[in-house]
């Protein structure tokens, strides 16, 4: 079974940078789908980004151009850049790894704040 932990959380002034880390054991990552997932409070949990086992990127539109994913199969690990960030950008961020066979494992999450 896959355990994701996520890292590189913490408290930011707008227009500050963040780099969140997920490293994935127990194998199997190259495989994935791996994606940045946000649950703000009081809200539902949302898509941030995804890479394909083959490349492919997909980011929301309220995240595109200031936050860039990335993903380093041999260090079993994934990245999530974080620029120009805002506020709203306030949530718990969280990993995941989803196979295409449906199985899907998720982190524990960590927090990002965003100081007004």
């Amino acid at each position: 079974q896959l355990q994701l932990v996520e890292s590189g959380g913490g408290l930011v002034q707008p227009g500050g940078s963040l780099r969140l880390s997920c490293t994935v054991s127990n194998g199997g990552m190259s495989f994935c789908t791996m994606g940045w997932y946000r649950q703000a409070p009081g809200k539902e949990r949302e898509l941030v980004a995804l890479i394909t086992a083959g490349g492919g990127e997909d980011y929301a539109e309220f995240v595109k151009g200031r936050l860039t994913m990335s993903r380093a199969n041999a260090e079993n690990t994934v990245y999530l850049q974080m620029n120009s960030l805002k506020p709203s950008d306030t949530a718990v961020y969280y990993c995941n790894a989803h196979f295409q066979v449906g199985w899907s494992y998720w982190g524990q999450g960590t927090q990002v704040t965003g100081s007004s």
